[in-house]
Formats: C-alpha cells, sequence, structure tokens
C-alpha cells in the first residue's frame, strides 16, 4: 500500500534533556523545568503491588473464570494491572531494553536525524509543548507511529539502525496480538455483545513513545512526565531498567509502582473508558525523577482503527446506563488531542455528555 503518514499535530521543539543533564557545570535547573504547580503530593508509605494477572491462567479453560474476574476487578478499581505468564519471549525483552538504552545513548548528532520537524510530534523531543511559556518534563521521547504499516513516517521507522529496525518490527505485532488478546478478555469480562470490541480495535493505530529520564540534581523540584491519564485505547508498558518512578494516583494518594521481573504494566486509556461506557477508568499518572539514575522505559498505545470512531459500544449502553461520552471520529479525536497540553483527564472531560 502507498504510503501516506499521517501528522498527528505538532508540539513545539525544546533542548534535549539528556544533553542538559550531561553538563557537568550545570548546578541550577533551568526555570522551565522548576515545577511549582506540583505541590508537595501525598505519597503512600508502601511501594504498592497494584493487581498481577496471570495472562496463563486467563487463557486456560480451569482457570479463566476466576482470572477473569480478578481482570474486571483490576480494571474497574485500579485502571492498571502488571501482566505475568504474557508469553512474550524474555529474549525479545531483553533485545528490545538493550537496543532502546543504545538508541538513547546516540551522538547528539546521530540522533538529530530523527528529531521532531516543525509542526510535527514524532521524533526525538516532547510531546504536548503548546507554548513557550509552558513548564517542561524532565525527559526525553522518541515517539513514532508503528501501524499499520503505511502511516509510518519515512525518515523514522524505515531509517532506524537495523538491528533496532528488525527488533521493533517483531516487538509491534507481538505488541498487538498481546493487546487484541487483552482487549477480548475485557470484553468478556463485561458481557459485551461477541464481536464488538474487535469491531473497534481490529486492524487498530499503534504508536510506540520511549522515554528516557536522566537523573536530576534537584530531582524533588521536576517532574519526569506531567500527571496524565493516557488519551489511548490500551497502554503496555515495559520498564527498560530496574529504576523505579512510575506512581499512581488513587484515592488522593501518590502510589509507587514496583514492576515485576518481565511484567508488563498494562493500563486503561481514556478511549477504552469511554468504549466500555466509564466501567472501566483510566487512572491519573506521572513519573518521577531519581536523582542518581537515569530511568528508561518503552510504552506501547493500542488505539482504534484511525478512520473509525470512538463511542460507548451499544451493547452497555441501556435506559438504566445511558451513554455518558459522545461519539467521533479517531482521527477528530487525536487532532484534539495533540492541540492541548497534558493535564490529568482534561481532555475526557471534554467529551462527557451532560446527565440530566
Amino acid at each position: 500500500m502507498e504510503s501516506k503518514a499521517i501528522n498527528l499535530g505538532n508540539s513545539l521543539l525544546v533542548p534535549c534533556v539528556q544533553e542538559l543533564a550531561r553538563d557537568k557545570s550545570l548546578t541550577t535547573i533551568p526555570p522551565r523545568y522548576i515545577r511549582y504547580d506540583q505541590q508537595q503530593p501525598i505519597v503512600s508509605d508502601e511501594v504498592s503491588q497494584i493487581p498481577v494477572i496471570d495472562m496463563r491462567s486467563l487463557l486456560s479453560e480451569e482457570s479463566m473464570e476466576a482470572e477473569s474476574a480478578k481482570l474486571d476487578c483490576a480494571c474497574r478499581e485500579w485502571g492498571f494491572f502488571q501482566l505475568v505468564n504474557h508469553g512474550v519471549s524474555s529474549s525479545l525483552l531483553e533485545k528490545v531494553k538493550k537496543e532502546i538504552q543504545d538508541f538513547f545513548n546516540l551522538p547528539i548528532e546521530e540522533k538529530k536525524k530523527y528529531w521532531q520537524y516543525p509542526g510535527e510530534v514524532e521524533g526525538f523531543g516532547q510531546a504536548f509543548v503548546v507554548s513557550e511559556e509552558q513548564k517542561l518534563d524532565w525527559g526525553d521521547l522518541f515517539f513514532m507511529t508503528t501501524l499499520p504499516h503505511h502511516f509510518r513516517k519515512p525518515h523514522l521507522f524505515p531509517k532506524l539502525p537495523l538491528s533496532f529496525r528488525d527488533t521493533l518490527e517483531i516487538y509491534s505485532l507481538e505488541m498487538k496480538n498481546l493487546a487484541i488478546t487483552i482487549l477480548k478478555n475485557m470484553a468478556n469480562a463485561l458481557d459485551m455483545e461477541s464481536g464488538e470490541m474487535e469491531e473497534f480495535f481490529e486492524e487498530g493505530f499503534q504508536s510506540m513513545r520511549m522515554n528516557y529520564y536522566p537523573p536530576c540534581p534537584e530531582a524533588d523540584k521536576v517532574m519526569g512526565l506531567t500527571p496524565h491519564s493516557d488519551s489511548v485505547g490500551l497502554t503496555i508498558l515495559l520498564q527498560i531498567n530496574e529504576v523505579e518512578g512510575l506512581q499512581i494516583n488513587k484515592d488522593g494518594k501518590w502510589i509507587p509502582i514496583k514492576p515485576l521481573p518481565n511484567a508488563f504494566i498494562i493500563n486503561i486509556g481514556d478511549v477504552l473508558e469511554v468504549i466500555t461506557n466509564g466501567a472501566y477508568r483510566s487512572i491519573t499518572h506521572r513519573a518521577t525523577i531519581n536523582s542518581e539514575r537515569e530511568r528508561l522505559s518503552i510504552a506501547t498505545f493500542y488505539n482504534p482503527k484511525y478512520d473509525g470512531e470512538i463511542g460507548p459500544a451499544r451493547s452497555l449502553i441501556s435506559q438504566q446506563k445511558p451513554a455518558l461520552f459522545k461519539r467521533l471520529g479517531v482521527e477528530e479525536y487525536f487532532k484534539g488531542l495533540f492541540a492541548r497540553s497534558l493535564k490529568e483527564k482534561s481532555y475526557l472531560d471534554t467529551l462527557r455528555l451532560q446527565q440530566g
């Protein structure tokens, strides 16, 4: 199929934080990174063990019912869970981790080949930067569309170092298959009509965001990633190294997440909250910074097909449970998303229907 890369929107170009952090003469953090807007939050003393779902149990006839009930509870109560026994080979995960680390360690001259173009959001840089006055996150990202193939930017995925490109090609398909399996199991747990979830997500639109959070001497004054809910269908996060930093907001407290070895951290995005008509909720989360060590991760986002639409699944709407959200095209949804700065669940709130 002929290439027709999409333009998801715009983010203003910003300095490379990794380069900034390497500057040993830097004694004070530039004001644009200092986050007075983040009040000293209540952080739970305990490192939380968010629900753990076992994919093998979910697919086994003997344990399916019990594990499906656990999945349903995790999605309703937490919006986050860790997935173990997921079937993605540990050797592939190790390759992904190593090659992402190598990619961020490329010299800045090499990285510039993959930098965001003005007026675009894919490539190296930051996302959701809509004004020159806006506070910036203490982190760099590399963001790109991965599926469908004809949506890929010609200067990004096809031009990656060969080994990295091959590894990501395999990983991208593994993540697509895993996302579809998880979504089907969620549909079963919700008693959705057969095939309804697949209608939304078959041949879906997938993107990846690789995150690099350098250490910061004033770690308590900066934020790696602004508190937000993911505006996608489903997020599958792989932690690249052992440094923690992900925190979720539950019951008014920020709870640190300790990733299990080789597990994926899965979370519900805003799109899935819309499709499930509010049964499964997206949760606000953030990334904090370490003063000693860098942290890396890769998030794979899976969405309904780009020329499709989102809205509450018809089998989940009734007189007793009216639709909570309006319907709109996926393309329109994403254009609206990237035109805004990142702020908790503010974008999802624009889609809510007023009841009464």
